[in-house]
């Protein structure tokens, strides 16, 4: 008994702190929700420190050769007639410098790509995790008037049953109906909190300086939400498929960061090559020949210069590093076709679900949500005046509850489907007026 007793108490304190948290958070829009994403997600900001990185890469790949310091003593006997020097020496990279920064610049160049997409990627999490936790709320909202059509029916058939006009099994089977529907509130409630705390894994902010946010709108149901998240009207016409590939290849990202990646294959093949050249050595320097040590007991001063070839590709000509460069090279590029194909399959598989959602989502709006409301209501009052039993009541409830329930799931459907077209289109927006023939 206590052990239910406890069970009953956690349940209800959860549900109570899931009102309470989303009461007490602050409610933004989805646009305001896409900028504290982009200014505050953690995984963005430690992204973009890549692109700090590889710039600092292109100053390092640019950097010249510091120089040595030599010195020549030389000993006793050795010494005699010999200078004592004193000097630097400085090594000439020849065509490694220039090739070697030109691979940090397409380093380069990939992060900033790589950051773009990180960015637009987010930007379509936002807007789903957005969708996703309205689409709970209207969830809730519609179990909600349900319970309460529920607690209405039971009212009513409270009063027939102490009229003598209906059956005592009437009220009982519309208290097990109203039970039935609070146990899918109670878990409706969870699922918004469930959805709420999803949104905010999304934006990442820091855990010190953590806000708790809630979507402003909460109905997917109302017509501006359509303009809201930038989806087209389901009455709208959508454009061939043939008309959508061409400009979605130029635009992708991951195809341009593909791209960038065989640039950067080529620049890294250009300087394994460039190892093989020798490089310059410089030496320069003060000689000088004490008085002990001179031939006719003077002081004699002067310098010396020299020069050398170094790192002659005799032992090793770099082979193994110019096979693997071309390797990557060739990776890259089956890399890229590989991209290329599969996005040409995303993008019709997400064209088709959407082209489905659509249709599923007209079908509501033109057949299934017309009358059904008024359906109930009709044998509402039917029952209510003795015309029509309790069960037929209880079973049209229930479809008007499922229709319902569709619709909203549908309505979400099709916006998370417009979401993943835009990620396949790599667009924020898509302007189907523009490729309509």
């Amino acid at each position: 008994m206590l052990k239910k007793i406890a069970t009953f108490v956690i349940i209800y304190l959860s549900l109570c702190t899931t009102g309470y948290a989303i009461e007490d958070a602050k409610k933004i829009n989805l646009d305001e929700a896409v900028k504290i994403t982009l200014e505050n997600n953690l995984d963005l900001k430690a992204a973009k420190i890549n692109i700090s990185i590889a710039k600092n890469n292109i100053k390092m790949a640019n950097r010249l050769q510091n120089p040595d310091v030599n010195l020549f003593y030389n000993l006793g006997k050795a010494g005699a007639g010999n200078p004592q020097q004193i000097g630097l020496s400085e090594t000439i990279e020849i065509a490694k410098r220039s090739a070697r920064k030109n691979l940090a610049k397409s380093n380069f160049e990939l992060e900033k790509e790589k950051v773009e997409f990180t960015s637009f990627d987010l930007k379509m999490a936002v807007r789903e995790a957005y969708v996703n936790l309205m689409s709970a709320k209207s969830v809730l909202t519609a179990l909600k008037e349900q319970q309460k059509l529920l607690e209405d029916l039971k009212n009513i058939a409270k009063k027939r049953v102490e009229a003598g006009a209906a059956p005592e099994i009437d009220l009982l089977q519309a208290q097990i109906a109203l039970n039935q529907m609070t146990t899918q509130v109670n878990t409706a409630q969870v699922n918004v909190k469930t959805a709420a705390m999803e949104f905010n894994k999304i934006i990442n902010a820091k855990n010190e300086n953590a806000i708790v946010y809630d979507s402003n709108d909460g109905n997917l149901w109302e017509q501006k939400t359509f303009a809201m998240l930038l989806t087209p009207n389901p009455a709208e016409n959508l454009p061939l498929f043939d008309n959508i590939v061409k400009d979605t290849l130029k635009n992708r990202f991951d195809l341009k960061i593909a791209k960038n990646e065989i640039d950067v294959a080529k620049k890294n093949l250009i300087l394994i090559g460039r190892q093989r050249i020798p490089d310059l050595a410089l030496i320069g320097g003060y000689a000088y020949q004490p008085d002990s040590m001179s031939d006719d007991g003077t002081f004699k001063t002067g310098a010396y210069a020299g020069a050398s070839l170094v790192n002659l590709p005799l032992l090793y000509s770099y082979r193994p590093e110019i096979k693997n460069a071309k390797l990557q090279l060739e990776q890259a590029d089956l890399k890229y076709t590989s991209v290329e194909n599969k996005a040409v399959k995303d993008l019709k598989s997400s064209y088709e679900k959407f082209v489905t959602a659509k249709m599923n989502l007209n079908y509501y709006n033109d057949n299934l949500l017309k009358n059904s409301e008024e359906l109930v209501k009709i044998s509402k009052r039917s029952y209510e005046v003795g015309k029509s039993n309790l069960t037929s009541l209880i079973v049209m409830e229930q479809s008007y509850k499922s229709i319902i329930l569709g619709y909203n799931y549908a309505l979400a459907e099709y916006y998370n489907c417009w979401i993943d077209f835009l990620r396949d289109v790599n667009t924020e927006e898509f302007d189907f007026n523009e490729k309509k023939v």
